[in-house]
C-alpha cells in the first residue's frame, strides 16, 4: 500500500498555505521575540525555496523537488528541536512540534513524482 498520495502539484499548494499560516498564526498567538520571528523566517524561507522549486509553483525552477523535500524535511526537525535548545515558553513549545508534524506529514505523504507518469510509463 502506497501511502504517498500527495502530488507534488498538491505540495506545492500546501507548502504555500503552510507558509501563510507560519507567518501569520504566531501573531495571533501572541508569540514574541524568537518564538515570533523565527516562524516568520520559516514561512518566509518555505515561500522563497518554493518559488525555486522545479514544480507546479515555482517560477525560476532552480531547486529540485528532491532537495525541496529534504529542505522541508530540515526544518521540521529544525522545529521539533527549537522549543528546547531556545528555552521557549508553554505555547510556544506546543506550536512549533504540531508545525513540524505537519511540515514532516506532507513530507512523508508526497509522492517524488506524478503518478499519471508512474502509470503511463508501465503501461
Amino acid at each position: 500500500m502506497n501511502l504517498q498520495f500527495l502530488t507534488p502539484k498538491l505540495h506545492g499548494a500546501l507548502d504555500y498555505i503552510a507558509a501563510g499560516a507560519l507567518i501569520v498564526l504566531p501573531f495571533l498567538l501572541g508569540l514574541q521575540g524568537i518564538e515570533l520571528w523565527l516562524s516568520v523566517a520559516g514561512g518566509s524561507g518555505l515561500i522563497l525555496y518554493s518559488l525555486l522549486t522545479d514544480y507546479a509553483f515555482g517560477i525560476i525552477k532552480l531547486v529540485s523537488f528532491d532537495l525541496h523535500l529534504l529542505l522541508d524535511l530540515a526544518a521540521g526537525v529544525a522545529f521539533i528541536v527549537a522549543p528546547f535548545v531556545l528555552g521557549f515558553g508553554f505555547l510556544a513549545s506546543i506550536y512549533y512540534p504540531v508545525m513540524a508534524a505537519g511540515v514532516l506529514a506532507v513530507v512523508a505523504f508526497t509522492a517524488r513524482a506524478d503518478p499519471s507518469i508512474r502509470q503511463s510509463a508501465a503501461a
